[in-house]
């Protein structure tokens, strides 16, 4: 999660790091000297000799991949074609492929690639020039990341075989709701979701049943469907700021459902506060137009076990104060939230 006030410096210094993180990435200079199969533009360390570096080496070409290869490592480089070929030592081996800030297209792309990789789990193919996803028909793949690419389309059916796939980020594309409508029947195990940066204009049909985490932020949203979260009855966190939310596009009672842990509501145009569940303990609404503030938002229902269990509320830039909380508003606020109203 991303704090909202965090120092230009430490904001810099996770983002230098995240390629190590995300990739569950060693450095070569740690690992020692490299093996005598590797490829003469890469590093294959004998300490680790099941991975292949070819990471900020100005590479414009995938080195062909010796056997026993399963992690490789192709981030930020010059890339700008993958050739048939090249993975055919390993196209029942290849665990990992990171292809990140490389300037690969589709055309580029040639048959006999990644369209043979059948044992992948992770494809990370952020920062590039694709303008539809890459798949393969590896039926282990578990996380995708295909993040500030030029996405216009991800076609239903893609991922109707991967039942395995848990993450998927394609937030900074330009995919619209009916790009994406049905892409993601199939996948039953989807636990995390990020389609912000994007141009939908209502949350994605069809996301599986199992999902968590739903982040649609920085899109053109205006309202949410009539019992869209009832068909979700896992998802803890949803993210939908920066979007164009009015009330009339809130359906009564829409997010007041039991599994919710977070929701952001920011950065729309808002008069009132949304029903919410009880259960609910991060709820922002900061940038609205909020003008009024009803316990009943809250709290259908105050009793010794009916209490609203609210850890963190904001309301700054809007167009209410704390005096415009009724008087009484500690019996349903019982658990003396964080309120800020600037």
């Amino acid at each position: 999660m991303c704090t909202l006030h965090v120092p230009l410096l430490a904001i810099l210094v996770s983002v230098a790091l995240c390629q190590y993180y995300d990739y569950d990435y060693q450095p070569v200079s740690v690992l020692g000297p490299s093996g005598p199969n590797c490829h003469q533009e890469c590093d294959c360390p004998v300490t680790f000799p099941s991975a292949m570096y070819c990471d900020s080496r100005k590479l414009k070409f995938v080195p062909v991949v010796p056997t026993g290869i399963k992690y490789l490592y192709l981030q930020n480089n010059q890339i700008e074609e993958i050739k048939a070929g090249v993975f055919d030592n390993v196209t029942a081996e290849l665990r990992w492929l990171v292809l990140d800030n490389n300037q690969i297209t589709n055309g580029k792309i040639e048959k006999g690639t990644i369209d043979k990789l059948s044992a992948l789990e992770k494809l990370f193919f952020s920062y590039n020039n694709l303008t539809e996803p890459i798949i393969p028909p590896s039926k282990s793949l578990d996380e995708l990341k295909m993040m500030h690419n030029k996405l216009t389309k991800f076609p239903s059916g893609l991922l109707s075989d991967k039942e395995n796939l848990t993450f998927i980020s394609l937030q900074h594309n330009h995919l619209t709701s009916e790009a994406i409508a049905g892409a993601f029947k199939g996948s039953k195990k989807l636990m995390s979701l990020d389609v912000s940066h994007n141009k939908l204009k209502k949350l994605p049909a069809g996301v599986p049943s199992s999902l968590e985490i739903l982040y649609a932020d920085y899109n053109d949203i205006e309202s949410v469907g009539t019992g869209y979260l009832n068909k979700l009855p896992s998802l803890q966190y949803l993210r939908i700021s920066h979007n164009k939310l009015v009330d009339s596009g809130i359906p009564s009672g829409v997010f007041n459902v039991s599994s919710l842990v977070e929701l952001d509501l920011s950065f729309n145009k808002l008069k009132s506060i949304p029903e919410i569940h009880e259960q609910l303990e991060q709820l922002y609404l900061q940038a609205n137009e909020i003008n009024k503030i009803d316990l009943s938002s809250f709290c259908k229902y105050i009793g010794p076990s009916n209490y609203s269990h609210l850890k963190h509320l904001r309301l700054d830039a809007n167009n209410v104060t704390s005096s415009n909380f009724p008087v009484d508003y500690s019996q349903c606020l019982r658990q003396n939230p964080d309120i800020m109203f600037e």
